[in-house]
């Protein structure tokens, strides 16, 4: 029996790996991550439950899809919205562990078929919104300007921005996105949506004190509780989201692969809870 407030969805939340670095414009090695957050969030030294009272490894609450191929005739963009359109169509959520933050733009383009509204909560350090970024024009710098270019969503809202430049500053503005700096931030505020919403997660949202193992540390950062407060508290339906850029060469301690468990473990939650 569902917990109280849990999603009775038949599909469940599906974990789906997408293991792919090649758009990451200064270190690679987020491709490895999605196995080493797996270990984290399976691992004996910690129970399935998470801290609103739901068993995460209850059956049906959340299955694993395994890591996509990232070899073989298609793009890989096209590979990455093929699988997540499977899991949609089983009547699965989708929550995806990247890779680098360019995955975000074909997951949202099969996400998008499913619901004629849909809002899109980031986190992140930066605003990937470059039209393009050292000639590539679906570099992870760049997945949010192709996602707004496409009407993939309704409405965009950035959490914990620090790198805003001239350039990002103009295509927010031209987008519309409702961008929120670490300046502006406040612990105490609460997103709510009228609509479905999906989450992209970067994890140098966080300061890298708390996630050491990113390609882009950026000084400044939420702290792990304040990033799982807002997740924890926001209203609306939660139908997708995405962990990404947890690069594991950057930290040989393993503590970001638990950061990163932690934070997917409290989003997939999240996401079968639908009181709120």
């Amino acid at each position: 029996m569902a917990q109280s407030g849990q999603s009775s969805r038949g599909g469940g939340v599906v974990v789906l790996g997408l293991p792919y670095d090649g758009s990451s414009s200064f270190l690679r090695g987020a491709a490895a991550a999605p196995p080493l957050i797996r270990a984290a969030l399976n691992s004996d030294a910690t129970n399935g439950w998470s801290e609103s009272q739901i068993d995460m490894r209850a059956p049906g609450a959340v299955r694993d899809a395994g890591d996509i191929s990232v070899d073989g005739p298609e793009d890989i963009r096209t590979r990455i919205e093929t699988a997540v359109a499977a899991v949609l169509a089983g009547g699965g959520h989708p929550l995806c562990l990247g890779g680098d933050h360019s995955v975000t733009y074909p997951v949202l383009r099969a996400v998008r078929r499913h619901f004629p509204r849909l809002a899109l909560l980031q986190f992140d350090a930066h605003s990937d919104l470059y039209d393009s970024f050292e000639g590539d024009r679906y570099s992870h710098a760049c997945p949010f300007a192709r996602i707004m270019e496409e009407r993939l969503v309704d409405r965009l809202i950035q959490v914990g921005i620090r790198t805003m430049n001239p350039h990002q500053r103009a295509q927010a503005d031209r987008f519309g996105v409702e961008v929120i700096t670490m300046e502006e931030w406040d612990a105490t505020q609460i997103f709510s949506f009228d609509t479905p919403v999906y989450v992209s997660i970067d994890l140098d949202v966080l300061d890298p004190a708390f996630a050491p193992g990113l390609s882009h540390r950026e000084p400044g950062g939420l702290s792990v509780r304040e990033l799982l407060r807002v997740i924890q508290r926001m209203r609306g339906e939660v139908v997708g989201g995405d962990v990404v850029e947890f690069n594991p060469t950057q930290d040989p301690s393993g503590v970001t692969a638990w950061v990163a468990a932690k934070i997917v473990r409290e989003l997939a939650a999240r996401m079968l809870d639908v009181s709120r």
